[in-house]
C-alpha cells in the first residue's frame, strides 16, 4: 500500500510538472526544445499520410458498399469477432426476381424467354461484383485498414510519449537555471530567505536538510544551491538521454511511412487490375446479352402482335431452307433499292443472315412474301438477311 501511494505521489508531481511546463510554454514564459527540421518534416509526412488514408479509406467503402445500414451491420460483425453472413447483391436479386417472373409469364413466351436471359445475365454480373467486393477488401481495403489501426496507433502512442520526455527535458533545463541563478544570488547575498526563489521549490532531499537555523552565513547557502545545481544537472542528463533515446525510436517510426507508401501503392495497382477485370467482365456478359437479345427481337420482331411462336420457329427447319435459297436466289429489283447504315454489330445466326459491323453502309431491299421485320442485306458479294431493328434506312 505505501508503495502504491508513493508511486501515485511520484506520478502526480510529473503531471504536475508537465502541466506547469507546458502552460509556461503557451504564455511564452518558459523556453520549448525544438525538433530539427528532417524530424518536423517527418511528422507533417505522417500526418498527411494519415489523413489522407482515413479519407481514402472511407471513400472506397462507400464505393464498394453504398449502403449505410450494410456498412454498420460489417462494422459489428467485424467488432464481435463473428462471420458476416453471406448477403446477395443487388443485381443477384433482380436476377432472382426476373427468373421467378418469367415462371409465371411462361418461359415459351418471348417475355418469360427474355426475362430468363436478362435475368441469368444480371446474376452473372452480381456474381462478378461480389468477386470484385471481395478482392477489393482483402487486397486494397484490409492494408488500409491495417494503418489507421495498427501503424499509426504505434507512432501516435511513441509521439505523445516524445512529447512527454520533451516536456521533461525542458522542465529540467528550468529548474537547472533557476538552481545557477540561486546559486549565484546564495553567494552574494549570506540570507537564506532572501536567496530562495518564492517559486523554486527543492528536491525532497535538500528540503529536508534546510531550516531556518542551519546554515547561518552565506558559505552554507552556497554549498547547498550547489548541490541543488548538481542534482538538477544529473536529472536533465537523465531527461536529456531518455529523450534522444525516445526521438530516435519515433524518427525509425516515421521514416517507416515511406514503406507504407511502397506498400500502398501495390494495394493500389491491385484495386486497379480488380475493378478493370470487373468491369471487362461486365462488358463481355453484356455485349453477349445485347446479341442474344438481337437474336430474340429478329425471332419474334418488335411487333407484340405479329410475334411468332419461338416453338413453331424452331421446329420449322423447311422454312430455314427455303429462305436460303430464296436468298441466293433472289435479285436486287430494278428499282426500290435504299442505303442503310448499320447501328449495332450483328453476328449471322445462320448462312441465310448477313453479319454486319456498326457504322457501315449497305444496300438493302425487300422481296414479296419476307417478314416485314427482315431486309435484304448487300455489301460488295455478300448477301444476306438483316434485322431492320439494326439499321437506320437512309434516303
Amino acid at each position: 500500500m505505501d508503495f502504491s501511494v508513493k508511486k501515485l505521489a511520484s506520478d502526480a508531481g510529473v503531471f504536475f510538472s508537465r502541466a506547469v511546463q507546458f502552460t509556461q510554454e503557451n504564455l511564452g514564459q518558459a523556453e520549448k526544445t525544438e525538433l530539427d527540421a528532417h524530424f518536423e518534416n517527418l511528422l507533417a509526412r505522417a500526418d498527411c499520410t494519415k489523413n489522407w488514408t482515413e479519407k481514402i479509406f472511407k471513400q472506397t467503402e462507400y464505393l464498394l458498399q453504398p449502403n449505410p445500414s450494410a456498412r454498420i451491420e460489417e462494422f459489428l460483425y467485424e467488432k464481435l469477432d463473428r462471420k458476416l453472413p453471406s448477403r446477395p447483391t443487388n443485381a443477384e436479386l433482380l436476377g432472382h426476381y426476373m427468373l421467378e417472373a418469367a415462371k409465371d409469364f411462361g418461359p415459351g413466351t418471348p417475355y418469360g424467354s427474355t426475362l430468363i436471359k436478362v435475368g441469368e445475365c444480371q446474376q452473372r454480373l452480381g456474381g462478378a461484383e461480389r468477386e470484385f467486393l471481395q478482392t477489393s477488401a482483402i487486397s486494397f481495403l484490409t492494408p488500409l485498414r491495417n494503418f489507421l489501426e495498427g501503424d499509426w496507433r504505434t507512432i501516435s502512442k511513441e509521439r505523445r510519449l516524445l512529447e512527454n520526455r520533451r516536456l521533461d527535458l525542458d522542465a529540467c533545463k528550468a529548474r537547472v537555471k533557476k538552481a545557477k541563478a540561486a546559486e549565484t544570488k546564495a553567494a552574494a547575498v549570506p540570507d537564506f530567505q532572501e536567496t530562495r526563489p518564492r517559486n523554486y521549490v527543492l528536491s525532497a532531499s535538500a528540503s529536508a536538510n534546510v531550516s531556518l537555523f542551519s546554515f547561518p552565513c552565506g558559505h552554507g547557502l552556497s554549498q547547498l544551491w550547489t548541490e541543488e545545481v548538481d542534482k538538477a544537472e544529473h536529472e536533465l542528463r537523465v531527461a536529456q538521454t531518455e529523450f534522444d533515446r525516445q526521438a530516435e525510436v519515433t524518427r525509425l517510426l516515421l521514416e517507416g511511412i515511406s514503406s507504407t507508401h511502397v506498400n500502398h501503392l501495390r494495394c493500389l495497382h491491385e484495386f486497379v487490375e480488380a475493378q478493370t477485370a470487373y468491369y471487362n467482365q461486365c462488358h463481355r456478359v453484356m455485349q453477349d446479352l445485347h446479341q442474344e437479345l438481337g437474336r430474340f427481337s429478329s425471332s419474334f420482331g418488335r411487333n407484340p402482335g405479329s410475334t411468332p411462336d419461338p416453338v413453331a420457329c424452331a421446329s420449322s427447319p423447311t422454312a430455314s431452307e427455303t429462305d436460303v435459297l430464296q436468298i441466293e436466289e433472289v435479285q436486287p429489283p430494278a428499282s426500290g433499292t435504299r442505303k442503310a447504315k448499320v447501328l449495332y454489330d450483328y453476328d449471322a445466326a445462320d448462312t441465310s443472315e448477313m453479319s454486319l459491323l456498326a457504322d457501315e453502309l449497305i444496300t438493302v431491299y425487300t422481296v414479296p412474301g419476307m417478314d416485314s421485320d427482315w431486309l435484304v442485306g448487300e455489301r460488295g458479294n455478300q448477301k444476306g438477311k438483316v434485322p431492320v431493328t439494326y439499321l437506320e434506312l437512309l434516303s
